[in-house]
């Protein structure tokens, strides 16, 4: 007798019936690679619903996540002030600037340098003025509303005894150290922080349960390289005003908004639209 080699049709024929059960083929795709398609589409229904939300849900989340963030600040200050007077200290020092990030992105607050691409990739889709509209009311009021809350917690840590009088020095040396620079050094270097938040938006979908380590990994690389992030600095930079060491106006032009356009440059016009690039010949367009 002679065995015969199985075709291959009736070997994927019995892959098939081998994941026919639902169970084992939600097994199946949960241990499969996202696809872009499938991330573009992840992200860009999630950015649908945060364009259809009230008003009022955006303020509060957005003032939420002003204040949260300023736990980045406290974070990265209380390692500086224990950390050793080290060349590599920055190194150890920087992790807590992630604190503050992983608090508004796994509590889902409205962090406006995330809607530069979660929000971007319906309006790309649909390229229609009125969701265009949207678009800028959303951005307008999160990052009022992110000033706001930043500006509120910066006010906290200037009161006596909120922050103990040994650790003030080292919150004003991080404020320092993320503030000071040009407007145009400013604009620079805010574009790679840009580029880091909508690339930790893209990739958590794909990420799931190692997304705690995609968040701290690239924000951490985010203070580590002396990145420039809008929301986060506005803390940083309303603790300077408060504490008299910079003026209101010299921050708002030197720092706020070259560090504003430059998130958005990166975010949106660099990362965004790169992404779209990928998977815009794989979408269908209604």
């Amino acid at each position: 007798m002679h065995d015969h080699a199985e075709a291959p049709h009736d070997s994927e024929h019995k892959d098939a019936e081998a994941i026919r059960d639902p169970a084992d083929e939600k097994s199946v795709f949960n241990a499969s690679r996202l696809s872009a398609r499938l991330i573009y589409e992840v992200i860009r229904r999630d950015g649908e619903e945060e364009l259809a939300r009230p008003t009022v849900s955006l303020i509060w989340s957005g003032i939420a996540a002003g204040i949260l963030i300023s736990l980045s600040v406290i974070a990265q200050s209380v390692l500086r002030f224990r950390l050793p007077d080290a060349e590599w200290a920055i190194l150890i020092e920087s992790l807590g600037y992630s604190v503050g990030f992983m608090v508004v992105i796994f509590g889902r607050m409205q962090l406006f340098t995330e809607n530069t691409i979660t929000t971007v990739l319906p309006v790309i889709t649909e390229q229609s003025l009125s969701c265009f509209m949207k678009l800028l009311r959303l951005w307008g009021i999160v990052l009022t509303a992110n000033v706001v809350g930043a500006g509120i917690a910066s006010g906290f840590l200037y009161l006596p005894h909120f922050v103990p009088p040994d650790a003030t020095d080292s919150l004003l040396e991080v404020a320092h150290h993320a503030v000071d620079g040009t407007a145009r050094e400013n604009f620079y270097r805010a574009i790679p922080a840009g580029i880091i938040i909508a690339a930790i938006v893209w990739i958590i979908p794909a990420a799931q349960k190692s997304a705690f380590f995609v968040i701290l990994t690239m924000t951490w690389l985010m203070a580590a390289a002396g990145f420039a992030h809008v929301i986060a600095g506005s803390v940083e930079a309303g603790l300077l005003v408060w504490f008299g060491e910079e003026t209101l106006w010299n921050v708002t032009f030197s720092f706020f908004f070259p560090v504003l356009v430059g998130n958005v440059l990166g975010g949106t016009a660099v990362f965004t639209l790169l992404t779209w690039g990928q998977v815009k010949n794989e979408v269908t367009r209604d």
